[in-house]
């Protein structure tokens, strides 16, 4: 692959129209905290299909019950996971906790400004543009999906967690030598996480953003994500630097309004949680970053106080040089 520079990348950017924009102004603006999310409400939102590959089952449920291979062994732990499943809930071994926030925003190049409701400044998190050599394609970055200074403008973020209380029930299977539901427990509640950050996102576009009210989508819908707008996370190929979690967790109060901490490498604890960014525009798609050349790498630095050296170091995968 070739490789060109920021300023080829950003002649390169992706072209929006954006005199025919007209985003949705969220309903409920800033951030919003749940303390004790219904965990019955959840189970309905649970993709079965990754929680095969926690016991090295490769496939998608539920045909994965057909496999020749897996299919009765699958059958089992499922089976397993509904009964220990039903006995989280009803005995509320974990806590979910969720907080969200919708806020103006604005894109700078690869950066996006974010403002409370008044339009003082919050903050700003800093995206990444593609920088490899492209024919007939723009050099993507999420920031280009918000608009510029000028046109109105929104983002979200969000962070959710059914890790809180975990750690006595595992201690316990293991004190028992019980591995078996101690893996069960950790990968039910991984599930539950997930199931809780579809449920969110389904909220913010029906309700607190409402740029979907009417959507009408089934489970399965929401595994394929047939919604409009998307929920990357730091570490995403399309936001592959984790560094951008410490600028979430501060606008958001995550560690105090629901209790996930982030360690020195920057991975969440309880490790059943997840956290993201919220893009609403109907065009926005997943993609990857790739590699990326050192005058990205160096503005990066600049804007978020790093020595080139820390910020090669966080983002050493996707280096191209």
């Amino acid at each position: 692959i070739e490789y060109i520079s920021l300023e080829e990348a950003r002649a390169n950017k992706l072209q929006i129209d954006w005199s025919k924009h007209n985003m949705k102004k969220p309903n409920k603006l800033g951030i919003t905290v749940f303390e004790d999310y219904p965990l019955d409400e959840l189970v309905q939102y649970i993709d079965w299909s990754p929680f095969f590959s926690t016991w090295q089952m490769a496939g998608t449920f539920p045909k994965i019950f057909e496999s020749d291979k897996y299919g009765a062994e699958a059958k089992k732990v499922y089976d397993d996971a509904q009964v220990l499943l039903k006995q989280i809930v009803e005995e509320k071994w974990i806590t979910a906790k969720a907080v969200i926030g919708l806020f103006p925003a604005n894109s700078d190049n690869e950066f996006i400004d974010v403002y409370d409701h008044e339009g003082k400044p919050l903050t700003t998190f800093h995206h990444i543009r593609q920088q490899g050599k492209k024919k007939g394609q723009p050099n993507y970055c999420l920031s280009d999906y918000i608009a510029p200074k000028g046109t109105n403008d929104y983002f979200g973020a969000f962070a959710v967690t059914t890790g809180i209380g975990i750690e006595k029930h595992v201690a316990k299977f293991e004190a028992d030598h019980d591995d078996y539901h101690s893996i069960m427990l950790k990968a039910l509640a991984d599930r539950l996480a997930e199931a809780f950050a579809e449920r969110m996102h389904q909220r913010v576009r029906k309700e607190y953003w409402g740029y979907a009210a009417d959507e009408t989508l089934s489970n399965e819908d929401l595994i394929q994500e047939k919604y409009q707008g998307i929920r990357p996370a730091p570490g995403y190929p399309a936001c592959p630097d984790h560094t951008e979690k410490p600028i979430l967790w501060d606008l958001l109060k995550v560690e105090q309004n629901t209790g996930i901490r982030l360690t020195e490498s920057n991975a969440m604890y309880p490790a059943s949680s997840v956290s993201g960014f919220y893009f609403a525009n109907p065009n926005i798609r997943y993609f990857g970053v790739g590699k990326i050349e050192k005058d990205q790498v160096q503005q990066l630095a600049e804007a978020k106080g790093f020595t080139l050296k820390e910020m090669e170091r966080w983002l050493s995968p996707n280096l191209a040089y």
